[in-house]
């Protein structure tokens, strides 16, 4: 089941790719007309992981798939959590810092996570109790195995002098600026790195970076797969009162606010 989540990833980040790298795509067009390329980027990737994911008969929640009621999908025990292009401004500015992203839910906590870098051609894998691995690889027919066998373990071991906080390149305010504000009397020097998408968990979990602040909005589909990840590697995704870690499938599918460390 992981290799077809692998492939299905690589797959959708490769028909994104198509789109994103085509001359005549107009990305002035910001909002999800029709025909802009990042709406035409996330219905062709929704299309290719759904088409992988249904052959494991577990139910799909996407972001572009069809609204799921709640009545319905508090009876899912196991299902898919998928966002098939993280980073919407990323895409449009043309940054590269976009990604696609699958995670097995079951009972609530995410226990495998995919995250697939298109233009970078690097992949994430974490699954719970296993470990979580980092490899750049373009071959959507890459095994698990191969994964582990080829790839970075994680985390790695930093060689950062200095705390690095890392935070989003579109969404900075005052709650994440007063938070850092108060690591700066922890820690004596702190740099803040700037990513866009689900990268930032990566970041944390790949031990790039110490922390990621979270103080705005973001949806289950959004962190899934990182939340896994980072999981995987010994990292966690916490409360920002650290009372307990992010959980799946709430009845409103918004994320309260979080820090992954």
């Amino acid at each position: 089941m992981i290799n077809t989540t692998i492939s299905a990833a690589i797959e959708a980040g490769l028909a994104i790719l198509e789109i994103y790298n085509n001359p005549l795509s107009d990305f002035s067009v910001e909002k999800k007309a029709d025909n802009s390329p990042l709406t035409i980027a996330d219905k062709a990737s929704h299309k290719i992981i759904e088409k992988f994911l249904l052959k494991t008969n577990f139910p799909v929640l996407s972001e572009e798939g069809k609204t799921v009621n709640y009545k319905e999908r508090e009876k899912w025990n196991t299902f898919w959590l998928v966002d098939p292009l993280d980073g919407t401004k990323e895409f449009i500015k043309k940054n590269d810092e976009f990604t696609v992203n699958i995670a097995l839910i079951k009972q609530g906590k995410p226990v495998m996570g995919i995250i697939y870098v298109p233009v970078l051609q690097i992949l994430y894998v974490g699954v719970l109790e296993e470990g979580a691995w980092k490899i750049k690889t373009n071959n959507a027919k890459i095994t698990f195995d191969e994964i582990k066998r080829e790839g970075l373990k994680l985390p790695q071991k930093s060689s950062n002098k200095n705390f690095v906080i890392v935070g989003s390149r579109s969404h900075m305010n005052t709650e994440t600026e007063n938070y850092i504000a108060a690591l700066r009397k922890k820690h004596r020097e702190i740099d803040i790195v700037s990513k866009g998408s689900s990268l930032k968990i990566c970041m944390v979990a790949e031990g790039a970076a110490d922390e990621y602040p979270r103080f705005g909005p973001t949806m289950e589909w959004d962190t899934g797969a990182g939340h896994a990840i980072a999981n995987a590697a010994g990292k966690k995704l916490w409360l920002a009162n650290l009372s307990g870690e992010l959980s799946y499938n709430k009845r409103n599918l918004l994320n309260p606010f979080f820090i992954v460390k």
